[in-house]
């Protein structure tokens, strides 16, 4: 019996391996007294298990030649499938691992570090890859069926979940999860990984300090969310915090907030609450602040008209590969609302509205950078116009695969300079003028 390891996590096992972990998986079923799940503390449920395991392995039918790595994988695997999710179940534990992609049953991805990774984890079959699915959308209340082949949720650490079966998914199960780390990164965090430079990190403070509106934008998986919570850390205890999202991310230190999540239509097709319903009704909740997780829909109007209207400080985040092309989305979101606005509004609100946008961007190497910043200084004609505050200017690609490059100013005084001024923020004048602000 033959496996081994490309990651510490990832095995590839023979199919003998495989029906002798089923085998014992559906002795110790039989044996266990599956009401000490509710009742047994994991530790000592762990342990009951591992001790009836060997019992099993003991027994005649079950006299396999296997070594100690081999019996010590085995007790892990079915620990798993008892306690966890299965093959996945070290994928989840382990926090280099941001993305877990199970294509099919015998093939499942993860993303460390940036990059996508072939892994040996595998189920047995469909019904094995269908099983775990369904223990993962039964404990957060909902189901997946042929009449409900697609399901979003929400894991009990934060970890966003995907699911879809056939008849949608045509060579079986698939499953997709994004997780997200119990201590999510800081300002710090970001500057040592060179995402972003010091003097970025104190703009984006004093930006939030003067509350200005800002929008992030970037692709997926390039750190929208994780900058999102970073300008957050900034934002007073004493302030009023809604937080609207599809699914819960955000991860907020303030005492003071409010978190709203939408809700799907039942099976009958009842019951949806939509981004749009939940910040129409944050704006009677007296808030001093709105966070979107994402503005994906009509419910950028809302945001828009918040914006507008008091709530400076607020934040979200658009799918977008340029901050131009931002501004576009927001534009054609609102276009979508429904509602027969003329373009030139719609741009003039946008313009009133937004202050500054970043842009994120992942680059070849797996990094993640803030690639750009720049500032809405209003219209000329119908167009809205800006100016760049900073850009990412990448210079080379080195002989370890990183990318090369550095964070040049554009060499102009933002407008909103004067606002940190009005607040009492002191930003230093120079770190706009300077040419390069970091050489990677």
């Amino acid at each position: 019996m033959e496996f081994y390891a490309v990651h510490k996590d990832d095995f590839v096992m023979s199919d003998a391996y495989h029906e002798l972990r089923t085998k014992v998986h559906d002795r110790l079923l039989d044996i266990l007294d599956l009401s000490l799940v509710e009742t047994v503390s994991k530790d000592r449920l762990k342990q009951e298990i591992r001790a009836v395991i060997e019992a099993i392995l003991a027994e005649d039918g079950f006299k396999t030649p296997i070594n100690y790595d081999e019996r010590e994988a085995l007790c892990n695997e079915v620990q798993d499938e008892v306690l966890g999710l299965g093959p996945i179940e070290p994928l989840m534990r382990d926090p280099t691992v941001t993305d877990i992609l199970v294509n099919s049953y015998k093939q499942v991805y993860v993303e460390r570090y940036g990059k996508l990774y072939l892994t040996m984890v595998r189920f047995k079959d469909d019904a094995h890859l269908k099983k775990i699915i369904d223990r993962i959308v039964s404990a957060v209340g909902r189901r997946i069926d042929e009449s409900s082949p697609m399901v979003d949720a929400r894991l009990p650490d934060g970890s966003r979940v995907n699911a879809i079966v056939p008849p949608l998914a045509i060579d079986g199960p698939s499953l997709s999860i994004r997780r997200f780390a119990a201590d999510p990164l800081e300002l710090h965090d970001l500057v040592t990984l060179k995402t972003l430079t010091p003097e970025i990190g104190e703009l984006i403070e004093g930006i939030v300090r003067a509350r200005l509106n800002v929008l992030i934008s970037g692709g997926t998986g390039t750190g929208k969310t994780t900058l999102l919570n970073v300008f957050s850390r900034f934002i007073p205890a004493n302030e009023r915090i809604v937080t609207i999202e599809d699914s819960a991310e955000l991860q907020l230190k303030q005492d003071h907030v409010v978190r709203l999540e939408t809700k799907p239509p039942n099976i009958e097709g009842k019951g949806e609450v939509t981004q749009r319903d939940l910040v129409r009704n944050s704006l009677r909740m007296r808030p001093d602040r709105i966070i979107v997780g994402e503005v994906r829909g009509a419910e950028v109007l809302d945001m828009l008209q918040a914006m507008n209207t008091g709530h400076d400080g607020s934040l979200t985040t658009v799918h977008a590969n340029a901050p131009r092309d931002a501004l576009l989305r927001l534009e054609t979101l609102v276009a979508m609302s429904g509602l027969n606005i003329p373009h030139e509004a719609v741009r003039q609100y946008i313009a009133s509205a937004i202050d500054v946008i970043f842009h994120l961007q992942r680059l070849l190497d797996g990094t993640r950078k803030v690639v750009a910043l720049q500032e809405i200084v209003g219209m000329e004609g119908n167009i809205i116009t800006t100016q760049e505050i900073f850009s990412f200017e990448q210079t080379g690609v080195g002989n370890d695969g990183k990318v090369k490059g550095r964070f040049r100013t554009a060499g102009v005084l933002p407008r909103f300079v004067e606002r940190f001024k009005a607040n009492g923020i002191k930003v230093p004048v120079e770190m706009f003028t300077r040419s390069v602000m970091l050489e990677l």
